[in-house]
């Protein structure tokens, strides 16, 4: 079996629904259920005898020991995470705490469990970390891509306590031996994904009636990779990658955010016309722009390509197509996830009325 840490997260959880539906391998899957965790992401697999699901957080050392001891998994997968750029502007105690401090005691429970294994469970196990590109900084907009062999230039309080944790497990690998894997995605976008971030939350706004809030000028680059091609290389990089290795999982797919607000107002225009037959871009509002909002990011990711023989499986206009129809499908879990605390977030930071 495997260990996935932040399992009822965005990417955590579609990678455990995905890990579920393509083979018979159990998981146990360890969330500390913030804000962004949601059982209701697992409901599909309530029931499954393969899913052991686990109330917890990744720097309770004892609660780690205990499970590696009790479930001896092959491989431990890595998602837990504090991911909001805003929040940790805001607040970046809890990304230093989970980032950082989780990381660590996640890598030495890791050590003590894989030290003490058979010569053949040893040599099978695996730690995978899973990161971001904002660990790389900001591109010029003619720049090359991120590269595996960039250099770490992190901009923000959650880029900084995600490079910081990349380090922790590369020097876990370069002192102790062991066996690590690291992932550095794009941003990831499709189902189950926390309306607070740019696609979801101008899903929701947009149907809600409410301003569609733009920081800045909009021309902000991102490279963007559905959620499930995300989860197909996560299983490749576990499967072959090589043992110390960075390997960055990007989507082909730059876009600047005014973009991608333009591309979901028009699939919306299309799938779920306004009563009033105006476009959902009138709904667009420009706000002031964040602090050191990096400028662009995309992925270079021919390295996985050319080892692992990976791509991802969807256009930005089959994935974001796929995304919009699954929020149509579920206003019910929109509903469940829009406490009063998430809108009184959403409004302190965008400075945007939201409505009732």
């Amino acid at each position: 079996m495997i260990l996935v840490t932040g399992g009822a997260g965005f990417i955590g959880s579609n990678f455990v629904l995905d890990w579920l539906a393509g083979g018979d391998e159990p998981v146990v899957n360890l969330d500390k259920l913030t804000y962004a965790g949601n059982l209701a992401n697992l409901a599909s697999v309530q029931g499954d005898v393969r899913h052991t699901f686990v109330q917890g957080d990744i720097g309770d050392s004892a609660l780690i020991d205990r499970l590696l001891a009790e479930h001896r998994p092959r491989a431990i997968v890595n998602f837990a995470a504090e991911s909001h750029v805003d929040r940790s502007i805001h607040g970046a105690e809890d990304f230093i705490a989970t980032n950082i401090v989780g990381t660590f005691r996640l890598l030495e429970a890791a050590r003590g469990h894989w030290s003490q294994l058979p010569a053949d469970d040893k040599a099978a196990f695996r730690f995978l970390h899973v990161s971001t590109d904002e660990v790389y900084g900001t591109l010029a907009p003619d720049a090359p891509a991120f590269t595996e062999e960039h250099v770490y230039e992190p901009n923000s309080p959650y880029s900084a306590s995600k490079a910081a944790s990349d380090h922790l497990v590369r020097a876990w690998r370069h002192t102790h031996g062991l066996p690590v894997l690291t992932t550095n995605c794009s941003n990831n976008y499709g189902p189950y994904h926390f309306p607070e971030k740019l696609i979801p939350l101008m899903i929701v706004n947009a149907l809600a009636g409410k301003p569609l809030p733009i920081y800045g000028d909009g021309q902000q680059v991102r490279d963007w990779l559905y959620v499930t091609d995300h989860c197909s290389a996560i299983r490749r990089v576990l499967e072959a990658g090589r043992l110390g290795e960075t390997y960055n999982i990007g989507g082909w797919n730059e876009k600047t955010n005014l973009a991608i607000v333009h591309t979901i107002c028009d699939l919306l225009d299309e799938l779920q016309p306004r009563a009033d037959g105006q476009s959902y871009r009138t709904q667009i509002t420009h706000v002031q722009d964040r602090p050191g909002h990096d400028r662009r990011y995309a992925i270079d990711a021919r390295k996985i390509e050319r080892e692992l023989g990976w791509r991802p499986a969807e256009t930005f206009d089959t994935g974001i197509r796929k995304t919009v129809g699954w929020y149509l499908a579920n206003a019910g879990w929109v509903q469940n996830v829009q406490s009063g605390a998430y809108r009184d977030w959403v409004a302190t930071q965008y400075g945007v009325g939201q409505g009732a």
